[in-house]
């Protein structure tokens, strides 16, 4: 299926090559705002308290579903911010690998932030996100 949005790569930024600074989705595409994907399950509890990879999985997989019911998917991503409760950055790169694992060749330009605190109890990752789609 194809995407409305194009990644687009500097070669005169670092990293370039693995990685989308900017994305852009053309006027008449719908775009999507996503609240927090958050780590709860259906229930409303907190998912893998204590551990960042669990956490963004369950992140992910609730962005997923947020994202199907609006009638996108992940390559439909334009742009993400990816919260992570933490001041060690080894903790930021955890929760960063599996959500870059996730979005795979759909590698969208993103912000990992080191936050104090997130909104639910044990909550350690956040994951925003921007989509666009051509209905």
């Amino acid at each position: 299926m194809p995407t409305a949005v194009t990644l687009i790569r500097s070669p005169s930024l670092a990293g370039s090559v693995e990685y989308a600074y900017a994305a852009t989705a053309p006027a008449d595409a719908r775009l999507i705002f996503l609240a927090g994907a958050c780590p709860l399950d259906r229930e409303g509890a907190t998912v893998g308290a204590g551990d960042y990879a669990a956490q963004a999985e369950q992140c992910v997989a609730n962005l997923r579903t947020a994202l199907d019911e609006a009638g996108a998917g992940l390559h439909d991503v334009v742009s993400t911010r990816v919260l992570v409760a933490s001041t060690r950055q080894a903790d930021l790169v955890t929760a960063w690998r599996v959500v870059r694992e996730a979005f795979g060749d759909h590698d969208s330009p993103s912000t990992l932030l080191g936050v104090t605190v997130l909104g639910y109890d044990a909550q350690l990752v956040e994951i925003e996100a921007v989509a666009a789609v051509r209905d």
